[in-house]
């Protein structure tokens, strides 16, 4: 059968692996698949279970519900899971051998990192409660009279205004439903885990007296499950993303650096270790110049973050995820802090994995260049490759003409090695010269990889060489490759993306005078740097952008914490901050641009792309904007799925016009 191309509509028919849990017997995994409603306004999950050979793949929930995040009970009788059924948030246990799954307890609010006690008859999650919002006489939500705003930190990306709660540790009996707040920090407490045999509970909160001044200065507490008194931790001061208790409760690990002043994302994330009953963490993987999580990005999978560490059930490995040149790997390293090595490898992205029981197999969420997430599952012993057994996309792949990238590595003006991935069209021919787009990834600190990226592939099939790199800046290749853009956004970073689009411009198969360039985020930043640096770009999208650092400080959700990046205040280091935004530079800007920007995004405020358009329409340039209401930064993974349509649509549109002259 022939293959046809890739199309913006199957965006629709992808099924979103997001998250895995393994039997504790090791005979069975949980996950839960996530796919697009009939009408393309919202998504529905639903949790499934298959066994490790492969066989007896089943649905386990059904309708118009979003189910998440299952986890099985100690003996594997039955799972524990969110779901948002109604217009509140619960949770739901479930037998796995089927049946109707039966509500524990259903608040107003949200709950998140939920686990099963040892003895399997309590659930430990944390709950933040919503706040009480006003209703019309006819119950319709209605704005509040006013807002009292104290702290900087007063809102967030793709949740809005923070509720009043910062979230709180609770655990609930399975049986009954009855629930018990035991802890009641001003600051809120995240990523609780059961000690042990459940008498006591580890989590972390940032207790500084002014969190938003000490954003990095996060401890490890320790909290009977009774309640009561926390105690803390020795461990050095610096962020912690993740933690994980030892089989018998005596040992934290988690993945965290001892950096509190660290810039954005430039200081590795290591494994560490710390005793529960007193004694200093120590770092187990101090020569590890990578990030101990998931910072590959793709528009098939959650906003990178990364799971828990993990370990074995004997006590003495603890495994875990490296970002590391595209990929995203998991790795295990002795608790003593001798023999790190990969226990998944290879040019993929292990978005997650999971271990339970003697430690025989490890089951895992992977994504290839080619291969939309699937789940799979492989021996722990040496040499062992992971074997895939679902196939949820595999319609998806057998009918249409996906594109493996060519890798390769392309020098910098100064010699730098930069990691370059090319998707060539469909049915391409080296005789023909075709129009290209350069992709521009954001954070910074983040990577392009070895992924599935519909857009990407999309933009091929729509007759275009799609390029895309790591330039200096991102993370994926030590500090030192993250760090040299420290107070200096459009230098290196802006010549490696010149030095691969003067290669690409070089190669026969290119038409130089019909390429493109786009981005998101940062991503949408180097856009605006590049076309008001240079004008060799036919064409421009820039999207979800930054365009004046200055403003930015104050309207971003975390622009606040910027000064770590561009050493100090906009007030104390104006030159800085004004010479590095793209709007300084907005009277140099020729290429034609369309900015793409969404109306609540709270990363990078629409005032962003705004100011850009307005400045570009005085100076009487080709610009237009599209602004898609109600959705957040991350339109692009986690919107809408019509409006996700649509954003495609519009940039091939603008590409067509400027690079194929279609109007």
């Amino acid at each position: 059968m022939k293959k046809r191309n890739m199309t913006a509509e199957d965006l629709l028919k992808l099924k979103f692996i997001r998250s895995v849990c393994l039997s504790p017997d090791e005979t069975r995994i949980m996950f839960t698949a996530e796919v697009v409603s009939e009408d393309k306004k919202k998504y529905h999950s639903h949790i499934y279970m298959v066994n490790v050979d492969g066989t007896d793949l089943r649905q386990f929930t059904f309708g118009k519900v979003s189910d998440s995040n299952p986890v099985f009970s100690p003996d594997g009788g039955w799972i524990v899971f969110t779901s948002k059924r109604n217009d509140k948030k619960g949770l739901y246990r479930m037998p796995t051998s089927g049946g109707e799954a039966k509500l524990i307890v259903e608040k107003d609010g949200s709950y998140s990192d939920v686990s099963v006690s040892p003895d399997g008859q309590k659930v430990l999650c944390i709950f933040r409660k919503a706040d009480d919002v006003p209703k019309d006489k006819d119950g319709k939500k209605e704005a509040p009279v006013f807002r009292h705003i104290t702290r900087m930190f007063y809102k967030l990306d793709n949740t809005g205004f923070n509720p009043i709660d910062p979230g709180h540790i609770y655990i609930y009996d399975i049986e009954t439903g009855e629930g018990k707040q035991i802890t009641r920090g001003k600051n809120g407490e995240r990523c609780p885990v059961w000690l042990g045999n459940g008498r006591s509970v580890a989590y972390v909160a940032n207790v500084q007296r002014e969190p938003d001044f000490h954003t990095l200065k996060d401890d490890i507490f320790v909290v009977s499950s009774a309640g009561g008194k926390s105690r803390k931790l020795k461990k050095p001061a610096g962020p912690v993303e993740n933690i994980a208790s030892s089989p018998d409760g005596k040992t934290i690990a988690f993945a965290g650096n001892d950096n509190p002043f660290d810039e954005w994302g430039v200081e590795p994330l290591h494994i560490w270790k710390v005793p529960v009953r007193g004694g200093n963490a120590v770092d187990l993987t101090p020569k590890l110049d990578r990030m101990t999580t998931d910072i590959t990005i793709s528009d098939a999978a959650e906003v990178h973050g990364g799971m828990k560490p993990i370990w074995s059930k004997n006590g003495r490995e603890i495994y875990f995820q490296v970002s590391e040149n595209g990929s995203t790997r998991i790795y295990k390293i002795r608790s003593s802090g001798r023999e790190l090595r990969k226990v998944i490898d290879g040019k993929i992205h292990a978005i997650s994995a999971s271990l339970a029981g003697k430690n025989i197999v490890i089951a895992s969420i992977i994504s290839n260049p080619t291969m939309p997430a699937e789940i799979f599952v492989s021996s722990l012993k040496p040499g062992s490759k992971p074997r895939q057994i679902t196939k949820l996309n595999e319609d998806l792949s057998k009918s249409v003409n996906i594109r493996k990238p060519e890798e390769m590595i392309i020098r910098g003006h100064d010699g730098y090695p930069i990691h370059t991935w090319i998707i060539k069209p469909p049915n391409f021919s080296a005789k023909k010269r075709y129009p290209a787009i350069m992709q521009i990834h954001g954070g910074p600190r983040v990577q392009y990889g070895h992924t599935f990226f519909h857009e990407m592939q999309f933009l091929a099939a729509c007759g275009y060489v799609v390029y895309y790199c790591n330039p200096r800046g991102g993370q994926g290749y030590g500090k030192e490759h993250s760090a040299i853009i420290i107070n200096n956004w459009g230098s290196y970073d802006y010549q490696d993306c010149m030095s691969v689009t003067r290669y690409m411009a070089s190669r026969k198969y290119i038409n130089k005078s019909r390429m493109g360039v786009t981005g998101g985020s940062y991503g949408g930043y180097m856009t605006n740097w590049i076309v008001s640096h240079t004008d060799f770009f036919k064409a421009a999208v820039t999207q979800r952008s930054v365009t004046n650092l200055v403003s930015f400080y104050g309207s971003s959700d975390i622009g606040f914490d910027l000064d770590r990046e561009i050493k100090g205040s906009p007030w104390k280091n104006l030159d800085s901050w004004w010479e590095m935004s793209p709007i300084k530079h907005v009277a140099n800007i020729k290429t034609p641009l369309l900015i793409i920007h969404s109306e609540q995004d709270l990363r990078c405020p629409i005032e962003q792309g705004e100011q850009l358009f307005i400045s570009l329409k005085k100076l009487r340039r080709k610009v237009e904007m599209v602004r898609f209401p109600e959705e957040p930064h991350g339109l692009s993974r986690c919107g809408r799925p019509d409006r996700r349509m649509a954003r495609l649509d519009w940039i091939r549109k603008w590409f067509d016009r400027y690079l194929k002259g279609k109007k």
